[in-house]
């Protein structure tokens, strides 16, 4: 059946996101014990409760417009769980941890750009509430990207061969990526 409303496209994408964060619940705890590092296993463990809750705030929204909070499979997350679940068997130690980053990040992005898109139809929509509760959930996923960043700067170090050395030290490794 051909949808041709702007409300039935929100609906289409606020599935899509349910979807795409139910997913995460199960994928994180996943992600979180394969971690070696103990802050990128916080990390994951701070993003799961938060993922939770936004779940909780798209099933508010589902409410709120009088539909059942259900979600339609989101492939793209479909997609890029099974590539993070692929890395997790291809690599360990510092360089798993770095591989576990690039796919957070990677979801982080993508949920980014869906939690953008539905606030901007909300918005549109005159969805007020929903817009506040979608623009949060925006802040939270930008904020665990900007964690994910900051820890990548070590992590990533850590991973290139001869982090241990003085000469290959995370300081003189930093100095000539910034070209010192």
């Amino acid at each position: 059946m051909e949808q041709n409303d702007l409300r039935d496209l929100y609906i289409d994408e606020l599935r899509d996101l349910y979807d795409a964060e139910t997913r995460l619940i199960k994928a994180l705890p996943k992600m979180a014990e394969a971690a070696t590092s103990a802050q990128l296993r916080s990390g994951f463990e701070e993003h799961l409760a938060q993922t939770r809750g936004h779940v909780q705030r798209i099933e508010e929204i589902f409410n709120e417009l009088g539909e059942k909070a259900k979600g339609k499979k989101c492939k793209g997350m479909q997609g890029l769980v099974s590539e993070g679940e692929d890395l997790m068997g291809d690599f360990e130690g510092d360089v798993l941890d770095a591989a576990l980053i690039s796919a957070a990040q990677r979801v982080e992005h993508y949920e980014i750009a869906a939690y953008g898109t539905v606030r901007a139809f909300a918005n549109i929509l005159g969805d007020k509430e929903a817009a506040t509760l979608l623009e949060q959930t925006l802040e939270e996923e930008k904020e665990t990207d900007r964690k994910l960043t900051e820890l990548a700067s070590s992590i990533n170090f850590e991973a290139a061969p001869g982090a241990a050395t003085t000469e290959g030290s995370i300081e003189n490794r930093r100095g000539r990526a910034a070209g010192a």
